[in-house]
């Protein structure tokens, strides 16, 4: 399964379906699922993707600021921020640096140097970065006291006022992709409208909308010349449902596409600005279970991508494309894990590359992981040398193990190392019982393989 290149991309949501809430990925391409997190998201948790497409960062339990490092599987903490209010997260261009509001202050995390800087603003909220990198737009407060768009940069200075608008307050703010116009909601759930303004001369252009005067979730192209938005509509007899409306940044050309049985539905753009994937299904609480995809260049029919619990917030992939990693997915040893995607599959249980390798199996065992691990690595073939090094550890909370071998290990070994892993529980393989899984690999690549294990 690989994602190395996928031209429909990859899709981040928030789903309960382990029970509590987390972000999950989606191949739009196969069909292809995976965890990323385990018990750190909310039900208003939204996947923020970097530019580039190796990282996710969304506002998790109590307020935490978490990042997903795709390529290895590391989450990080990052930070706290305050309580209520739309939190807007926004990576930087360059990848590394993730802008957002806490504490009184505009805070630029750069994480690859885990150093942090802020600006004084305690007006300032839905915080996004120019195309620049050297500017930030964010909502505050003109001398009026009225909510404005304004411009700044990262240094703090040049603070310059963007917009001159009268309503308030100004929801959901977003910044095009080539930072040229920003859109807004306003003023609040009930009645919502959708507006945009041209940031070089500050004209302002009202989108018509839906009837019922609820439009929710506007999303830009990311070629930035439309708008996708949710317009919740009313029939007699069959009550509320919404319509999927897509208009251009001044309100021209406003038209539906498509309609959805929710109240109203998050939309995400594909990178190529050809499909807008959004929900459906939802139950009499008003929950989503199914996640839609229609073209907006051909009209097609709408095309079910897949059912799962309660979904949430989605986000797609910048570029069309996912890191350099596949998934691979055993039904018979209830695992999965991320695998480098260039590795070949030699044979159901085997994958191999020109750096490394892995291999997987599982262990009957006996109740003492010490045991178990001992007999692996001084097995009387002596297959990790003479002198192997275990170290005990957990992994996803299960009772685990990392084996490395010894300077005078054969050869012909290739630098294997292993790691065990006690399974959740006992699995039936092939009418036999085992309580331990266990993964060969290169030495090199054991730890970030082992890093994204999850059992089904």
């Amino acid at each position: 399964m690989n994602f190395n290149v996928r031209p429909n991309g990859v899709i981040a949501y928030t789903t309960s379906r382990g029970g509590d809430y987390d972000i999950w990925i989606f191949d739009v391409q196969n069909g292809t699922r995976m965890q990323l997190t385990y018990g750190l998201a909310d039900s208003l948790s939204k996947p923020v993707w970097s530019d580039d497409d190796s990282k996710i960062a969304f506002v998790g339990k109590n307020r935490i600021v978490y990042v997903i490092y795709l390529s290895t599987g590391r989450i990080a903490a990052i930070d706290q921020i305050n309580p209520g209010g739309y939190q807007t997260l926004d990576w930087s261009p360059n990848h590394r640096t993730l802008a957002y509001t806490a504490r009184n202050q505009i805070m630029m995390y750069d994480v690859v140097s885990h150093r942090a800087t802020s600006i004084s603003a305690s007006d300032a909220a839905q915080v996004q970065w120019f195309p620049n990198g050297r500017e930030l737009l964010f909502r505050g407060l003109d001398a009026s006291g009225n909510q404005q768009l304004f411009r700044i940069a990262t240094n703090g200075f040049e603070r310059k006022q963007v917009s001159n608008v009268t309503d308030s307050p100004l929801n959901e703010v977003s910044l095009s992709p080539d930072g040229t116009f920003a859109l807004y909601t306003t003023p609040g759930a009930s009645i919502s409208l959708v507006r945009t303004v041209d940031l070089s001369s500050g004209n302002l252009y009202e989108i018509r909308g839906g009837e019922q005067a609820k439009n929710y979730y506007p999303a830009w192209s990311p070629n930035s010349q439309y708008i996708a938005f949710s317009a919740t509509a009313y029939a007699e007899g069959s009550g509320y449902y919404n319509e999927i409306r897509l208009v251009g940044k001044r309100g021209g050309n406003e038209r539906v596409i498509t309609t959805s049985s929710c109240f109203a539905t998050p939309v995400t753009w594909s990178p190529d600005n050809r499909k807008i994937a959004y929900l459906s299904g939802c139950t009499e609480q008003g929950i989503a279970n199914e996640m839609w995809m229609v073209d907006v260049q051909n009209n097609r029919t709408p095309v079910l991508l897949m059912k799962d619990a309660q979904i949430g917030n989605m986000s797609w992939s910048k570029r069309g494309s996912r890191p350099k990693r596949a998934i691979f997915i055993s039904d018979s040893y209830k695992v999965q894990f991320f695998y480098p995607a260039d590795w070949q599959q030699i044979d159901s249980e085997r994958y191999e590359g020109v750096d490394g390798f892995f291999q997987i199996s599982a262990i009957a065992g006996g109740n003492n992981i010490h045991e178990v691990c001992k007999g692996e690595a001084f097995h009387q073939l002596m297959p990790y040398g003479s002198s192997p090094r275990i170290y005990y550890t957990r992994i996803r909370d299960h009772e685990a193990c990392l084996i490395y071998p010894s300077a005078d290990q054969p050869p012909e070994m290739s630098r294997q190392a292993a790691a065990i892993v006690r399974y959740p529980v006992p699995v039936q393989i092939e009418g036999s019982t085992y309580n331990y899984f266990i993964l060969w690999a290169d030495e090199v690549h054991l730890a970030s393989i082992v890093g994204t294990i999850a059992f089904k």
